[in-house]
Parts: C-alpha cells; structure tokens; sequence
C-alpha cells in the first residue's frame, strides 16, 4: 500500500529528527546539555494540578464533552483577553477550543483555502506551518525575516503575483526561533495591508506571555479592525508549563472561529470536560506563577547574555519567547555547527535552517535549563576555541 500523495507531500518533521539525534546521545551515557527543546523544563502549577484533580474525580466530567467545549472554559478564554489584553470577546462565537494550536494551525488551510490560493509563512518559522498546505492542496509563499527589520516581514518587498494570490498569512510574535517581539504599530500595519489584499491573518500568540525588561508583548487583536481579517491562536502550554496537557484555543473574526469549530466537529469529540476546567483555572486563578515563570527565563536568558559576551560570541538578546538566535561561527553551516557542538561538546542546539532557508547561519538555543547549565554549555564552547 502506498502513502496518500498528501502524506508523501509532507516535510520532514525537523522537531522529530532532532530529539532523536540527542536521544542517542544520551542512550550512549553522554552529558548532552539540551538546548534544542522547545518543551518547557517547569513543572504545571500546584493549583492548576488540583483543579485537575478534582474534575478528574467527578463523573459528570467522564462523559463527552460539547462539541465546541464547555461554556465555563470559553467563557475563561474571553475574560483572559478581556484582562491582559483589553480585548472584547464574544465567548459563543469567538471562541474555538484545540487539543493544542498546532492542530488549529494545520486544520486552517483545510477549512479556509481552496487549491490554487496561497499560505504566505514567515522564513525562519516555526516547521509545522508547512505541513497544513500539502494536506490542504494550496500553494505556500515565503515573507523574509530580515535581521535589520527586527525580523518583522516587510510587506512591500511582496510581489504584486504574490499578494493576488494568498488568501492567508501566518505571524508569530514572540518569535520562534529569533526571540524578536512585534509592535502595536506594526500589527496596526498588518491590519491595513490584510485589508487592502483581501489576505486573513493568523497570528500564533504562543509566546505571548514572555517579554523581557519589561516589555509586555502586544496581542494582534489590540489593534483596531484586528477581528474584522484575523484571529489569534493561543496555548497553555508556555505560559502555565502545561505542554503536554494538549489544550489552546483560537479567538478573533467570528467566521475564521466558525471555519474551525465547522472542521473539528467532522475530526474531534470535544475535549476532556476536566481538562477544560483546570485550563479555565489556569486563565483565571492566580496569575503570579506566570510572573514567576518569566523571572525564570529573564535570569536564564541574562547568563546567556553574559556568558557569550565574555567569550567573544556576539549575539542578540532575545525580547520575548523562551529562545535565543544564535549566529554560528565562520566556516560552518547551521547543521554543521550542530553536528559538531553534539559531537564535541555534547550539546544540542537546533539548526537555523531547519526553520527556513532564511535561517541558515543561526542556531536556536532554548532557555530551558537552570542557569548553571547554561553557564557550562558555554564554558564548553569556550574550550572549542571557535570565537
């Protein structure tokens, strides 16, 4: 039998191929210090757990969930937004639940585009926005993330071909992998630009909690007529340490919402009812282990900072996310780099070009273990003498 020419269209999946170089490593008994996860290395709050705990125990949550969820975890949703953000959100029709924003973002292309309209991705991106246009049939279309541009896309480098044909666009602000953060100025830009192209905007808010020296990053609903082209996708997972409890949730222009919720009543039955009440509780009980969590990062993202200055190795300080972009040193490509760090220092980084062919020249660090261990991942690359 042979695979769907959907399934044989699909990339690689880069964050597989990565975890199973270090998962060697590791089997053989070497010290690999792990810096090319993206999987948050804290544990879920107490008091999420125990509002898990106890919708766990009560039977009226062992039954299927709505369709659509729950209408306290909708409701959580709405008043998040209404208390970070000072955004409006209408918990019925605004609102779409996900098992995780990366089914939401790959289910996108199936229930809005048709073949021969277009996705345009940010380049470098996150991998998995490319594997919803091979399973829908629909073109892709890169927007270059330029170091002098704070790796904001510049809308009128796009060719006028381009823009006739997409019918949507991808944005990730904090970004994964450069760390860059978007200004309300430039989504109040993208507002316009989406308008005057007939293009809907679907902006990954995965890392929107994470904002250095102060910075609060800005959600893309905040700009005025925002709802009226877009929605924005947002995750438990980096902001609670809830990764592996699989639950996000998309809000913005109500017939995008409607797309969603329309394909994941023929995919899906609902999440778990419990699940959706510890990830209400998470939206609106205590809020200070998010504060914490950021602290966390910040003081992580410091020694990073300092410890590549004192051995010559010139980056740039990430703004926002819980990742660092890295150049790498003369005389190597992105894998080359990695390859040679695992191989020799028992580090793992991930390639730029991984993310895009505009990554190329970069790694990707995760602040994702404690202090010391970043400290002593650059003291071994110290002893490479590579800067």
């Amino acid at each position: 039998m042979e695979f769907s020419k959907r399934l044989q269209q699909l990339p690689e999946q880069f964050f597989s191929s990565l975890a199973a170089q270090t998962a060697k490593a590791l089997a053989e008994g070497r010290d690999v210090i792990n810096l090319g996860q993206g999987n948050p290395d804290q544990p879920t709050p107490a008091h999420i757990i125990k509002a898990m705990q106890e919708a766990v125990a009560d039977p009226k949550n062992h039954k299927y969930s709505p369709f659509r969820g729950i209408k306290e975890m909708r409701q959580a949703a709405a008043d998040f937004y209404k208390r970070e953000y000072d955004v409006d959100i209408d918990p019925d029709l605004e609102v779409a639940l996900l098992a995780g924003t990366k089914i939401g973002l790959v289910e996108l292309p199936l229930a809005f585009l048709d073949p021969g309209e277009s996705l345009l991705l940010p380049d470098p991106g996150y991998p998995d926005y490319m594997s919803g246009a091979p399973l829908a049939g629909i073109d892709m279309d890169l927007m270059t993330l330029k170091p002098e541009n704070g790796y904001l896309p510049d809308y009128s480098e796009l060719e006028q071909k381009t823009l006739d044909r997409a019918s949507m666009m991808y944005l990730n602000y904090p970004n994964n992998p450069t760390g860059a953060v978007a200004t309300k100025e430039f989504f109040d830009d993208t507002v316009q630009f989406a308008k005057t192209n007939g293009i809907a905007v679907v902006h990954d808010f995965a890392y929107g909690a994470i904002g250095y020296e102060g910075i609060k990053p800005p959600s893309f609903l905040q700009s005025e007529g925002a709802k009226d082209i877009g929605i924005e996708m947002y995750t438990l997972s980096k902001t609670y340490n809830m990764a592996g409890w699989r639950i996000g949730f998309a809000v913005g222009n109500s017939k995008m919402i409607e797309a969603l919720n329309l394909i994941q009543d023929h995919l899906f039955a609902g999440l778990s009812p419990a699940l959706q009440h510890a990830a209400a509780e998470a939206l609106t009980g205590d809020q200070s282990c998010v504060t914490e969590l950021v602290d966390t990062y910040e003081k992580r993202r410091q020694v990073l900072i300092e410890e590549c200055a004192r051995i010559g190795w010139e980056i740039e300080a990430p703004k926002g996310s819980f990742f660092a972009w890295l150049p790498v040193p003369k005389g190597f490509t992105s894998i080359e780099f990695v390859n040679y760090l695992l191989k020799h220092a028992d580090i793992s980084v991930a390639a730029g070009s991984g993310f895009g062919g505009s990554g190329e020249g970069f790694v990707r660090v995760g602040l994702l273990v404690d202090e010391e261990r970043i400290a002593e991942a650059i003291r071994r690359i110290e002893k490479l003498d590579l800067f």
